[in-house]
């Protein structure tokens, strides 16, 4: 039986006023399938309110002082601390993932919020010496950071705390204010966010949340020329779309992946299988890092394989509100049939799967499989599932090539003893991070974040996304005038 959760009604928040809009969402939790709450759905004229409340506030911000967005940020973290609890079941009831990891998620956007807090007190530009070229002699140059404005920030369901503030507390660190659209799956956890942010002292009209479809309430948001920056988290053909219709502003976006793991023979292997069993299978691997082709190489190839299965077997599997669970549903029945049908695909070409492959309901047990080719959907496509390719190779430059042989590129991962083999991943590999002897899921939430190729545009990572959130506004005086 299902435990218990309820949120209850909420609305939407424009102008610093709780408002209600169109037709009622109902949010439901993701294992039991009951409604646990209410969220309106915004129309094209409360998406036009939420624009021009953050057009009002972006001066407001603008002239707020580094040190009162820096006090703003803590007392948001202090009192996203306070409600640990509470933020933890709404994201495992909302998003299906497991009560442990929502914790951390929880504990993640705290770290993140005090980050931008440190953040917002350090923003500067530099000297720029315009002397070092004729045309320059007899002036001064500097540079200033200037926030860009309205921000639209677009994010997915898997991270519905951590994700948010990713893109939230950069834009307020930066002086910024902003329109935010979460996910219409997993929208309460940013009605408490923005809750907290209220009481935090944020001015009116510096966040505005808004919920809806994103081919009408994002594409509307993209679309106004009032908005200077879009900054997005989600699939690769939305993010494309972005780019169509965006217009001239400023772009962040981050993408999918599937994520490669090399095991070379030196490897402390039953460290990499624990590591590659929780990047697998964490939130029911509805992670853009999560890992799904890990290539073994050949001596070490089944002392890792059974190492790994049994991780994988030792993962408990059910309701995300029960303290004991590692691995709760997938967002919906759809998508769970929807990797089930990759994994029979597989199998009817020849794929083996050793563990796991079943489904009940919206749950899909975590699976490994063995004998796959690079055409399969399971190792081509971004599974976004709890799902794990296991590949042998012969040598690590075969191993490589086939973890390079991808669309994607955000984080890849090498287990080695080897510092050659380090570097010789490092030059090989063309993504946005590699990570050595840990998981591709490995992400600090100062470090620069993003991908290359079709994993996205920009680099998030608090710091990081402030540049991506500011403009450089250029200085030169001539001296002696």
């Amino acid at each position: 039986m299902a435990i218990r959760f309820e949120f209850g009604e909420a609305k939407l928040y424009i102008g610093g006023q709780w408002v209600s809009g169109g037709p009622p969402l109902e949010v439901r939790n993701k294992y039991s399938g009951e409604v646990i709450g209410t969220v309106p759905m915004a129309r094209e004229d409360d998406v036009d309110a939420a624009i021009a409340a953050a057009q009002r506030a972006a001066p407001v911000m603008a002239e707020l002082p580094a040190y009162k967005r820096s006090e703003i940020l803590s007392r948001t973290a202090a009192l996203i601390r306070e409600r640990r609890d509470e933020f933890a079941r709404t994201i495992a009831a909302e998003a299906g993932k497991a009560l442990k990891w929502a914790r951390v998620e929880v504990d993640r956007a705290v770290t993140t919020f005090t980050i931008a807090a440190e953040e917002a007190r350090r923003i500067h530009g530099e000297t720029v010496p315009l002397d070092a070229v004729p045309a320059g002699e007899g002036y001064f140059g500097f540079y200033v950071r200037r926030p860009v404005g309205v921000v639209a920030a677009i994010t997915p369901f898997n991270f519905p705390l951590n994700l948010v503030a990713h893109k939230v507390a950069p834009a307020i660190a930066a002086g910024n204010a902003l329109v935010l659209k979460p996910a219409s799956s997993t929208p309460l956890t940013s009605v408490l966010l923005c809750r907290v942010l209220e009481e935090a002292g944020l001015p009116p009209g510096a966040i505005n949340l808004v919920v809806g479809p994103g081919h009408t309430v994002g594409e509307w948001l993209v679309r106004d020329p009032r908005v200077a920056k879009v900054t997005f988290t989600g699939s690769p053909d939305v993010g494309e779309r972005i780019t169509q219709i965006a217009g001239i502003k400023k772009v962040t976006l981050e993408l999918g992946n599937t994520s490669p793991v090399i095991i070379a023979p030196d490897a402390d292997l039953a460290w990499a299988a624990r590591r590659c069993a929780v990047g697998a299978y964490y939130n029911s691997g509805q992670v853009c890092l999560s890992v799904q082709r890990v290539y073994a190489e050949r001596p070490v190839y089944d002392s890792f394989l059974e190492r790994f299965v049994r991780e994988t077997e030792s993962m408990v599997v059910g309701d995300p509100l029960d303290e004991r669970v590692d691995v709760g549903p997938m967002i919906d029945e759809r998508e769970a049939r929807r990797i089930e049908a990759w994994v029979t695909e597989a199998t009817q070409a020849g794929a083996q799967v050793v563990t796991g492959g079943r489904r009940e309901g919206p749950v899909y047990w975590p699976t490994v499989l063995v004998n796959v080719k690079p055409q399969m959907k399971v190792v081509a496509k971004e599974a976004f599932a709890p799902i794990a390719n296991v590949i042998e190779y012969d040598d690590f430059e075969e191993a490589l090539r086939q973890a390079d042989a991808t669309e994607y590129g955000l984080q890849a991962a090498v287990f080695t003893r080897d510092i050659q083999r380090v570097f010789q991943a490092i030059r090989r590999l063309n993504f946005g991070g590699v990570i050595i002897n840990d998981a591709p899921t490995f992400r600090a939430d100062h470090m620069p974040y993003g991908g290359n190729r079709r994993s996205g545009i920009g680099r998030e990572g608090v710091r990081y996304a402030i540049e991506e959130m500011t403009n450089i506004q250029m200085v030169a005086i001539r001296l002696g005038a």
